[in-house]
């Protein structure tokens, strides 16, 4: 469905099911979903979405300014990238010391690696506790979609990338993904659940969506 609000175009995906309210959800690649009850006119719906029309624009405009930063990263010691959240030069991060770029770039993709696993390890043990859940295997992965997931095994993999974010982010995705093994679904006892952990979840969705595109190599 597409909605015109204010000289800017909504484009979203329309889902019906077994609920009461309308909500709205917009991830961190802009990807728009609404979700209404059975039988939900499309009037009403346009016009829940005309009224957080301003909300969802301004979002939009800071998911593409973070797509479209400027990615050149700057492979020598002086050279700054992200690590939990701060800035760090190159050669504070790995050992620069005579290897070319290439070099460079695999070693230090390494380390985000390694230390991904690591902070994620020591951190989703009281995670895990608390929702009184077990995931069946924790990996560390590269993708440029996605920051973490849950598969119907009870499988959870993490985006290396989340070492670059500050820890509190990353407990946020940690929390995300653990809830999933109680909720498979987006729905409203899905983020309650998040919510009962960490009540200010949107903030961090948030800053990977202004952030996120500058968590790259």
């Amino acid at each position: 469905m597409k909605i015109e609000f204010e000289n800017e175009i909504i484009e979203c995906n329309v889902i019906y099911g077994n609920r009461e309210k309308i909500s709205i959800q917009i991830d961190s690649l802009g990807f728009i979903t609404v979700k209404a009850p059975n039988g939900t006119s499309e009037a009403v719906i346009v016009k829940a979405v005309e009224h957080h029309g301003k909300k969802i624009v301004d979002k939009l405009h800071l998911i593409a300014e973070a797509r479209n930063k400027p990615r050149t990263k700057e492979y020598q010691e002086q050279g700054k990238f992200l690590h939990l959240g701060k800035e760090y030069f190159l050669h504070e991060l790995i050992d620069t010391a005579g290897l070319d770029e290439e070099e460079l770039k695999k070693n230090l993709k390494k380390f985000y690696f390694n230390s991904c696993k690591k902070v994620i390890g020591e951190r989703i043990k009281s995670y895990q506790a608390q929702l009184k859940v077990k995931p069946k295997s924790i990996e560390i992965e590269e993708s440029r979609t996605k920051w973490g997931s849950c598969s119907s095994s009870k499988n959870l993999t993490f985006n290396y990338r989340l070492a670059m974010a500050p820890i509190d982010v990353i407990d946020y995705v940690i929390i995300h993904e653990l809830c999933h093994l109680l909720h498979m679904n987006h729905d409203r006892s899905f983020w309650r659940r998040v919510g009962s952990i960490m009540p200010d979840y949107k903030e961090k969705e948030e800053y990977l969506a202004r952030h996120g595109q500058a968590m790259t190599l």
